[in-house]
């Protein structure tokens, strides 16, 4: 990529962000810490990645995405309406009553949405599935899918890991969102999931580490994942990241897993991320 293409995903992730506190401001609850670690890849898939159309989201050669983690839905939406798929200004209608911006992802309800997730570990499930679909019917379909580390203590996460290695699923890559946090704690206090390298290894998987907030180890690892087609092996990503980030008060602050900020946090979150973008911007126009 050029100079010029990483700082306009840059931009457009910090908008994505941007997107993520108005909805859950507006909302007044949410979870705005592992949707914002999560603003770089989505960012990247949606917008360098995938073979989607806003103007028809259901086409059925499309590639697939399913936010397993699903109360990260701010995420999902924000980067989905920086897309096109829906209008930005609707964002801060999240949770409301009458809105088609739910909690977690509702694919009957919001445009770009391919799956309705939010129970923890059964959406990597779904996506296997989905590959596994894609590869019989000859299509061309890639499916990717975003878990968070918290969310791999699901054991059915585990189960659909093997179901994934033993179809030699080489369309699907699965994303895990290592920040270390999750609603009781550090993950690796709650329950340990490490060395999961290995463990990724051992059930079969391409598993590539990289720094999740990165545009250039996510151009690397997406490069590999295209590498793997034909491979029989099933991709994964493991994504370290910043949770919160973005915003100065809210990274690696396990409080800020599940509630929404204030009038005087949002003021704080939106005046960071407009000063981060508009030097990103001013950095683009030398």
């Amino acid at each position: 990529m050029t100079k010029a293409e990483v700082l306009q995903l840059k931009m457009t992730a910090t908008r994505v962000r941007m997107g993520i506190i108005e909805a859950t401001h507006g909302a007044k609850c949410g979870h705005p810490g592992g949707s914002l670690s999560a603003a770089d890849v989505l960012t990247y898939l949606y917008f360098k990645v995938m073979n989607v159309d806003t103007e028809n989201p259901k086409d059925p050669l499309r590639d697939r995405f399913v936010l397993s983690k699903g109360h990260c839905a701010p995420a999902l939406y924000a980067t989905l309406a920086e897309r096109g798929f829906f209008p930005v200004r609707d964002l801060p209608t999240l949770r409301h009553d009458g809105s088609y911006l739910e909690g977690h992802p509702n694919m009957n309800t919001v445009p770009g949405v391919d799956m309705s997730t939010g129970s923890l570990g059964q959406g990597v499930s779904t996506a296997c599935g989905m590959a596994l679909a894609a590869k019989m019917q000859k299509s061309g379909v890639n499916v990717f899918t975003l878990l968070g580390d918290g969310e791999i203590e699901e054991g059915q996460c585990w189960e659909a890991f093997m179901f994934a290695s033993h179809y030699k699923l080489d369309n699907l890559c699965i994303m895990v969102d290592v920040n270390g946090l999750q609603i009781d704690g550090p993950t690796g206090k709650v329950m340990s999931s490490e060395p999961l390298d290995q463990k990724m290894d051992a059930f079969g998987f391409n598993t590539i580490v990289c720094n999740g907030n990165s545009v250039s180890e996510l151009e690397q690892a997406f490069i590999l994942f295209d590498r793997a087609h034909g491979s029989g092996k099933p991709t994964c990503f493991l994504l370290h990241t910043t949770k919160g980030l973005g915003v100065s008060y809210m990274e690696n602050q396990v409080d800020w897993h599940g509630k929404a900020p204030n009038d005087d946090e949002y003021t704080q979150a939106m005046a960071e991320l407009h000063q981060a973008y508009d030097l990103l911007e001013k950095e683009a126009q030398r």
